[in-house]
């Protein structure tokens, strides 16, 4: 940090790396843009590992990820206009995801705003309905307070992506005064007589039912869940993406429920008399399309737990709602007492039953590729701690069904369903572990969304593999067209290049794969080049989902006409 330079105050370029810095930030992301030089020049030595994409939506998309695999906000600089509106897709998952992320974001001088100048865009009116905050900084002296507040606002309550405009002639202002503290965020934590009622909550039950998700969440709290759930003979689900939350070989655990979700466990959910969520939101995908709890008023005893006020109430009126975050709120759990008697005592072990029975083993395919073999390899190839990324498609239906994320937060995806995630988050996960095995899983369509960034991997020597299920269709977007259009196919087909020949050009190891009993060694091959390794495996268009073909749904569609 530098409080002065010589005769010179500090600048407010300056001053925001020097605050970055105060707060623990360790990786920023970036395509570089004239609109903050000094900015980049302040960034020089400062010791924060700078990563240059090759997209704005790339680089915003890292910092989402690494915000979410820390708890703390990931950094992102983009210049003004297209650079803002490109890292807009990454604004828009924090958003869904509850990520802290803050995005920076050059602007045009402070004499030119409001003359449609170059690239001039208002950003408080562009990101303010898919921001926590949005906001711009018109004195350089100020910038440590609106940098500590940016910090504090991403991760308070429901955290979620800040965006702070800078014009470029205020970061070259002075800005001598102190930097502000480093935030500490807040925990809310229960109250012994919310503890009590949802005890008495829990004695009264004959079938409850314990749904995670959302942000906040910590290793320890991870821990505390387990023991609360073994304790209480719980029936556990994670909500859509949410899968790290509790290990999938645990006797407790029901499944996922997210999209296509096994029918028995969202029969169970339904059946539930008790419904205790802690950390989500109880958004459309994990409440089954609002299908599981009636509106507004659940006649199910729903207990609603959230570390922001504002989301309580706001579909479902909860029998109890608890404003904490899962950290503090698992700790109080792993203090509660379990009632005498259980009565629901049988049920977690026949809801684990179910998921096994759901989950164990591939399910046929057509063609001569078969992703869910290849993702039963894959959960026993890789280590535990592997971390997994993938963006959106129907492809990544197999991840949820058939890989097991044994290790808390080692999965990486986006709850809004944005396509081309899964490259870009790998990315920031690979610079943050760099010690780690780092997968990479994309549909055809989704890869090439943000492929640009295996440029990136190449860049930073990021020894990533990269799954590509080549369908050579919009897969999600068939499936519903042909539920809906049967046999009336328009824009959903593609042409794809080859992966393979792809990842070489980069400089990187690439393999096809055309048969399901090739993918081992193609996966052995691709880890020892020790490079980064894209693996195309070729599908059949007709393997829609683990449990349909499009055939089936284009006939069943044809048949009640």
């Amino acid at each position: 940090m530098h409080d002065t330079d010589g005769s010179r105050p500090r600048s407010a370029a300056q001053a925001l790396v020097d605050q970055l810095v105060v707060n623990g930030v360790t990786h920023v992301f970036t395509v570089p843009g004239e609109s903050f030089l000094p900015v980049l020049d302040a960034l020089y030595d400062s010791g924060i590992n700078v990563t240059v994409c090759r997209q704005e939506g790339g680089a915003a998309m890292m910092a989402e990820a690494h915000g979410k695999a820390t708890g703390r906000p990931g950094i992102c600089f983009v210049t003004r206009g297209p650079g803002a509106t490109n890292a807009s897709a990454g604004i828009h998952i924090a958003q869904q995801d509850s990520t802290p992320m803050i995005l920076f974001v050059g602007q045009v001088e402070r004499s030119l705003r409001d003359r449609e100048a170059w690239q001039e865009v208002d950003y408080r009116a562009a990101f303010g309905p898919i921001a926590k905050w949005a906001t711009e900084i018109d004195q350089g002296a100020r910038v440590p307070e609106y940098v500590s507040r940016a910090f504090h606002a991403a991760t308070g309550g429901r955290p979620g992506p800040v965006v702070v405009a800078l014009p470029k002639d205020m970061l070259k202002e002075a800005a001598p005064g102190p930097l502000a503290p480093a935030f500490v965020p807040v925990e809310a934590a229960p109250g012994p007589e919310e503890m009590e009622r949802l005890a008495a909550l829990l004695a009264e039950a004959e079938s409850p039912f314990l749904l995670l998700g959302g942000s906040r969440w910590s290793a320890q709290a991870y821990a505390e869940i387990r023991s609360f759930a073994e304790r209480f003979d719980l029936p556990v689900a994670t909500s859509y993406r949410r899968l790290p939350l509790f290990d999938p070989l645990h006797p407790n655990y029901a499944g996922d429920l997210g999209l296509a979700a096994n029918p028995k466990l969202v029969a169970r959910a339904k059946a539930a008399d008790l419904l205790i969520v802690l950390g989500g939101r109880l958004g459309e995908v994990a409440s089954q399309t609002y299908s599981l709890l009636e509106i507004p008023g659940p006649r199910t005893r729903l207990v609603h737990i959230h570390p922001g006020p504002e989301e309580l109430g706001r579909v479902y009126v909860p029998h109890l709602g608890i404003v904490a975050t899962p950290t503090r709120m698992a700790a109080a759990l792993a203090q509660l007492a379990p009632p005498p008697a259980k009565p629901w005592s049988d049920q977690a072990r026949a809801a684990h039953a179910d998921y096994l029975a759901w989950s164990e083993t591939a399910t046929p395919q057509p063609g001569p590729v078969n992703l869910g073999a290849v993702m039963v390899h894959l959960r026993a190839a890789l280590p535990e701690d592997a971390i997994l990324c993938n963006g959106a498609g129907n492809y990544a239906a197999w991840i949820h069904r058939f890989y097991r994320f044994r290790r808390f937060a080692t999965h990486l995806a986006p709850t809004s369903g944005s396509m081309g995630y899964g490259v870009p988050a790998a990315v920031g996960m690979k610079r943050l572990h760099p010690e780690r095995v780092v997968v990479s899983l994309n549909g055809d369509g989704d890869f090439l969304m943000n492929g640009q960034e295996f440029a990136t991997a190449v860049q930073y020597g990021l020894n990533i593999l990269f799954i590509v299920a080549d369908n050579a269709s919009y897969g999600t977007i068939r499936m519903h067209q042909e539920r809906d259009f049967p046999g009336r196919v328009c824009a959903t087909d593609l042409v794809n290049p080859d992966f393979a020949a792809y990842a070489r050009a980069f400089g990187g190891f690439g393999v096809t794969v055309e048969r399901t009993e090739d993918f081992p060694a193609a996966l052995e091959a691709a880890r020892a080049s020790d490079q980064p390794a894209i693996i195309h495996l070729k599908m059949s268009t007709d393997a829609i989902a683990p449990g349909m073909t499009l055939t089936a749904i284009r006939e069943k569609a044809l048949a009640v006409r």
